[in-house]
C-alpha cells in the first residue's frame, strides 16, 4: 500500500486549446475530493477567470478516475476552505460552459461534480455511480437534487437506494451523460465534442449555460402529483439494507422535487449530516477500511519478494453441480478459459445445462448480451478425464463434501496437473491440510471457499495452509479479484471463520427450540435485527439433510435437526423442515412443534416462554465469542476480516458493521458479562467469554497476540 505522505500532492493541469480550456485533476491514486484537491480545482476555475477569449472549460481525471469521489477520512473534519458543496455550486453557476470528460470512474462526489457540469461525456470503458448508501449515507453535495433532473426519479431512486454503478452506454441511454466518447486520446475527444458544441450554448455573463438544477422535464409529472416518490420508492425501501440511510435519501429527493431544488438540497446536507454521525456510518466505513485492509493479508504484505501472483491463463474446476457450474461461470465471466470435469457423461451434460441456463436468465434480464453470453459460455469446456487438465494454471475441485472422497481427487490431480498448477479445494469445512498431505507438493495447495451461487456471491474465504506457498497464495487472492470477489484469507481450522461462527450460532438455535422457544420466533428475532433470513428458514433453503450427514461424520448430534431428518423432513426440496412450504412461502406446522416438545421432555428439560432479547442475545454473543477465539488462534488476522466475511457472505446486516463491530458497540464488558449469566443459566461452559471480549481495547483491537494486523 503506497505511504500517503509519498504521495504527490494534488494539482489541475491546465492547457489551452483555442477557446476550450482543460483541467486535468491529478490527485493519485483515484482523484478523491479532499481539502487540497477541492482547493486546487476552485484555484484553476480562478485562473480560467483570468484568460481572455476563454470559450469553455473540460474537467477531466486521469485513465483510472474521474474522481472516486469524497476523501472518507476527512469525514467529520473542518473544511477551512472550499466545501465539496460549495465547489459543485461555483462549476455549475460557471458562466463558461463546463464539459466533464468522465473516464475511469465517477462515484459518489466525484459524479455529483459531473452532474453540476453543464455537459457530461465518458469514455466507453467509463462507470459511475452514487455508492454512498454503502456506507450508511446519502448524496451530500446535490445528488438526491440533481440526477433525477437527468435521469428521472424512478431511475434516481434505483441509483442512489442501491448504489449501483452504470457503464458508459447505461449512462448515455439514461441522460446522465450526453455522449460516449470512442477512440483515439480522450481528453483530445473532449475537447473537440466540447468546442463543437460551442454554437448550441456558448454561454456568457447575461445568458450562462443551462444548470442541472434548472432542468425541470424529466421531474415535472412527479412534481406535480405529490406523493409520487414515496410510492415510487416504496419497494425499495421495504428491501433496503440500510433502511435509515435510505429514508433519509427518499425524503431528501423527494424535497427536492415537490420543493423546489434548493429545499431539498438543504434537507439533503441535513440529513447527511445525520447520517456521517450515525451508528450506520461508521459501520459502513468501517466495512469500507475493513475490504481495504484485507487486500493486503500480513502473509502476502510481510514476504514482498515472494508475493508475484502466477498468471492464471486457463483454469479447471472438478465437479459439474451447483457450486462448480457457478465457479466455471464466474471464471468464464472473468474471460478465464476452463475445463470443468465430471465423472460421468449425464453429470456433465446436466452441469453444463444448467450453466447455460443461468446465462440465459440473465440476457432475459438485459444483464448480459446474447453474445457476451455465448462468448462466456464458449469459454467453458467439458471433459471425462482428468488428463485435460494438464495445461491449467489453477485447479479448483468443488466435489461432494467428503474428505475421503476429495483426498482420492486430489491424488489423481497430484498425478495430471502441472507442476507448478495451483491446487484449491471449495471445502466449507473439511481439513485443507489433511488434503494436501496427499500431494507430492503440498505447498501448491490451498483452499478457496467460494460462497452459493459462486458466480454472485462476492466473498470468498481463502484457507492458507500449514505448507502453501506465499506465491500460491499470491495467486489465489489475485484470481478473486480478478472474479469480482473480495478475498479474506484465513487459516486452518474446522469450518474456519464463517462456518465455525455459524456452526456455534446452529447449536444455540437448537437449544433455544429444546428450552421453549419455536422457530419462528427465532427466525423473527433475526430478520427484526436486520438478516435477510433467520436460521432455521436458511437450514430449510441448504437442506437440512446437509448438516445431519455432517454431524454423523463428526460423531454429534442434534436433537431437534435429527429428528426432523429421520421424518424425511430435509427443508423445501421436500416440501417440509423446521417449516412446512407451499412453494417457497413457509407455513408454521403443528408437527414441529409436537417433534421439539418431544425432545424437551426426552431429555427433561423444562420448556419456558423465551423473549427476542434473549433469542437475539443467545445467537450473536456466542458467535462473537468464537470470532474472539478464532482471532486469538490466529486463524482470522484482523476483527475486520471477519466482519467482512459475515457481512459479504452469511447475510449480517451490513449497517450494523458485522459480528466484531456490533461487539464494540454494544460493549465487549456488557457481552461478556451476559455469556457469563447464560453460562451459568445453562450450564453451557463454551459460553465463558473469550480473552478479546475481556481485554479488548477500546478501538477494536483486542489483546496483543490475538491475531491483529
Amino acid at each position: 500500500m503506497t505511504d500517503r505522505s509519498s504521495r504527490p500532492a494534488p494539482r489541475v493541469a491546465l492547457s489551452r486549446h483555442d477557446d476550450v480550456v482543460l483541467l486535468t485533476l491529478l490527485a493519485p491514486p483515484v482523484n478523491a475530493l479532499g481539502q487540497a484537491a477541492r482547493t486546487a480545482i476552485a484555484q484553476a476555475l480562478d485562473d480560467v477567470a483570468d484568460l481572455s477569449g476563454v470559450r469553455a472549460v473540460v474537467l477531466t481525471g486521469t485513465e483510472k478516475a474521474f474522481s472516486a469521489g469524497a476523501d472518507i477520512t476527512e469525514f467529520g473534519g473542518s473544511t477551512d476552505r472550499i466545501s465539496l458543496p460549495e465547489l459543485v455550486d461555483r462549476i455549475e453557476s460557471l458562466a463558461l460552459p463546463v464539459t466533464a470528460a468522465i473516464s475511469g470512474v465517477a462515484l459518489g462526489g466525484g459524479l455529483e461534480l459531473a452532474m453540476a457540469a453543464h455537459r457530461r461525456v465518458a469514455h466507453p470503458e467509463a462507470l459511475l455511480g452514487l455508492p454512498e448508501i454503502t456506507l450508511g449515507l446519502i448524496p451530500g453535495a446535490g445528488g438526491t437534487g440533481r440526477l433525477p433532473r437527468l435521469v428521472g426519479p424512478e431511475r434516481a431512486l434505483a441509483m442512489i437506494l442501491t448504489g449501483t454503478r452504470v457503464g458508459a452506454a447505461t449512462a448515455e441511454g439514461d441522460g446522465l451523460i450526453d455522449a460516449v466518447l470512442d477512440g483515439g486520446d480522450f481528453s483530445c475527444a473532449a475537447v473537440a465534442w466540447a468546442a463543437s458544441r460551442l454554437d448550441e450554448e456558448p454561454g456568457t455573463e447575461s445568458t450562462p449555460p443551462t444548470r442541472t438544477r434548472d432542468l425541470n422535464r424529466r421531474i415535472a409529472e412527479a412534481s406535480a402529483v405529490p406523493g409520487t416518490i414515496e410510492r415510487l420508492a416504496a419497494p425499495a425501501l421495504r428491501k433496503a439494507k440500510d433502511p435509515f440511510a435510505a429514508r433519509a435519501a427518499v425524503d431528501s429527493l423527494a424535497a427536492g422535487i415537490e420543493q423546489g431544488f434548493d429545499a431539498g438540497a438543504e434537507l439533503e446536507r441535513e440529513k447527511f449530516l445525520e447520517r456521517l454521525a450515525s451508528d450506520e456510518s461508521a459501520a459502513g466505513r468501517h466495512l469500507f477500511a475493513a475490504e481495504r485492509a484485507s487486500r493486503t493479508p500480513r502473509a502476502l504484505a510481510t514476504a514482498p519478494g515472494e508475493t508475484a501472483a502466477r498468471d492464471v491463463r486457463r483454469a479447471g474446476v472438478i465437479g459439474a453441480g451447483t457450486m462448480g457450474g457457478g465457479i466455471a461461470l464466474a471464471l468464464a465471466t472473468a474471460g478465464v478459459p476452463v475445463t470443468v470435469v465430471e465423472t460421468s457423461a449425464e453429470a456433465l451434460d446436466r452441469g453444463l445445462t444448467q450453466v447455460r441456463a443461468t446465462l440465459d436468465v440473465s440476457v432475459s434480464h438485459g444483464s448480459r448480451s446474447p453474445q457476451r453470453a455465448n462468448e462466456q459460455f464458449a469459454r467453458i469446456s467439458g471433459s471425462l478425464d482428468y488428463a485435460d487438465l494438464a495445461s491449467a494454471d489453477l485447479i479448483i475441485e468443488a466435489a461432494f463434501e467428503d474428505l475421503d472422497v476429495k483426498k482420492e481427487i486430489f491424488a489423481r490431480l497430484d498425478a495430471h496437473a502441472s507442476e507448478d498448477a495451483v491446487l484449491a479445494t471449495n471445502t466449507s469445512y473439511l481439513d485443507v491440510d489433511a488434503l494436501a498431505a496427499t500431494t507430492a507438493h503440498p505447498g501448491r495447495v490451498l483452499g478457496m471457499h467460494f460462497f452459493s451461487p459462486a458466480n454472485v456471491m462476492e466473498l470468498v474465504e481463502v484457507v492458507r495452509g500449514e505448507a502453501t506457498e506465499t506465491r500460491v497464495l499470491a495467486t489465489a487472492v489475485s484470481l478473486a479479484r480478478r472474479l469480482g470477489k473480495c478475498p479474506v484469507v484465513v487459516g486452518v481450522c474446522h469450518g474456519f471463520v464463517g462456518n465455525r461462527m455459524l456452526e456455534v450460532r446452529a447449536r444455540q438455535a437448537e437449544a433455544l427450540l429444546l428450552e421453549g422457544a419455536l422457530p419462528g420466533q427465532v427466525d423473527d428475532a433475526l430478520t427484526g435485527f436486520g438478516f435477510r433470513m433467520g436460521p432455521f428458514a436458511m437450514a430449510d433453503l441448504a437442506g437440512l439433510d446437509i448438516g445431519w450427514r455432517n454431524r454423523q461424520a463428526r460423531g454429534t448430534t442434534a436433537a431437534v435437526s435429527d429428528a426432523l431428518c429421520e421424518a424425511g423432513r430435509f427443508g423445501q426440496k421436500t416440501g417440509a423442515g423446521f417449516f412446512a412450504y407451499q412453494g417457497r412461502e413457509r407455513q408454521e406446522d403443528p408437527a414441529v412443534t409436537d417433534i421439539i416438545e418431544a425432545a424437551s421432555a426426552e431429555q427433561g428439560i423444562e420448556r419456558r416462554e423465551i423473549d427476542s432479547a434473549e433469542i437475539l442475545e443467545r445467537l450473536l454473543y456466542p458467535m462473537i465469542n468464537e470470532g474472539a477465539r478464532i482471532l486469538a488462534e490466529d486463524i482470522a488476522e484482523r476483527p475486520g476480516d471477519i466482519d467482512l466475511i459475515w457481512v459479504k457472505g452469511y447475510n449480517w446486516p451490513a449497517h450494523r458493521g458485522g459480528p466484531m463491530f456490533y461487539a464494540q458497540q454494544i460493549g465487549c464488558a456488557r457481552i461478556a458479562d451476559r455469556l457469563r449469566q447464560h453460562a451459568r443459566a445453562t450450564g453451557d461452559p463454551t459460553l465463558e467469554p473469550a480473552p478479546w471480549l475481556t481485554e479488548a481495547t477500546p478501538d477494536g483491537q483486542g489483546a496483543p497476540g490475538n491475531g491483529r494486523a
